[in-house]
């Protein structure tokens, strides 16, 4: 009998935390995607390279500084962490994270690859299935909107009353003769 090769599962947890939304774009970080698939980031980013006609702009694009600081501040990293991000990283979207197992050989990049397009899947047909969801919550934002305008237009009414000074009012009423 021939030897049966243990697949390494990644609880789905570690793999969701690892996708940001990045220019509208759900996506995978280059050195989170060598993690998953046990390489050296170089070695992604080399592979990359060497086949980028695989990647056009819908499926990869490099951070821009900007993006990369904000990504960065975003998390607490140790300054040995830092030392690992001194380039911009790639971002892979979903055709992006597909098309790298085309270029990555190992099993366990070919079963993280698989596992990751699974849960993009899951992530897009979760999305789809919550659309009334997403309406009514747009619905609201506009009510909302309309609605602090008119709160606004109310309380500027209430300033400019409390500016105005009312005139004296005459007495009304019984009046006795001597008092005036």
């Amino acid at each position: 009998m021939g030897k049966v090769k243990a697949t390494v599962s990644i609880p789905d947890e570690n793999i969701l935390s690892r996708i940001y939304v990045i220019r509208g774009e759900k996506v995978m970080l280059d050195r989170d995607l060598a993690e998953l698939y046990d390489v050296n980031t170089k070695v992604l980013k080399q592979q990359v390279k060497r086949n980028i006609n695989r990647f056009p702009k819908d499926f990869m694009f490099q951070l821009s500084k900007n993006e990369f600081e904000d990504w960065r501040s975003q998390f607490v990293t140790s300054n040995s962490d830092r030392m690992g991000l001194r380039h911009t990283p790639f971002a892979f979207t979903e055709q992006g994270v597909a098309m790298l197992s085309s270029i990555l050989n190992s099993e366990r990049a070919i079963n993280t690859n698989i596992q990751i397009i699974r849960l993009f899947t899951k992530m897009r047909k979760l999305i789809l299935s919550q659309k009334h969801l997403y309406d009514k919550i747009v619905n609201i934002e506009k009510r909302v909107d309309i609605q602090d305008g008119q709160i606004s237009g109310l309380f500027e009414l209430i300033e400019k009353s409390q500016e105005m000074k009312p005139e004296p009012r005459k007495k009304i009423g019984f009046k006795i003769k001597g008092e005036e």
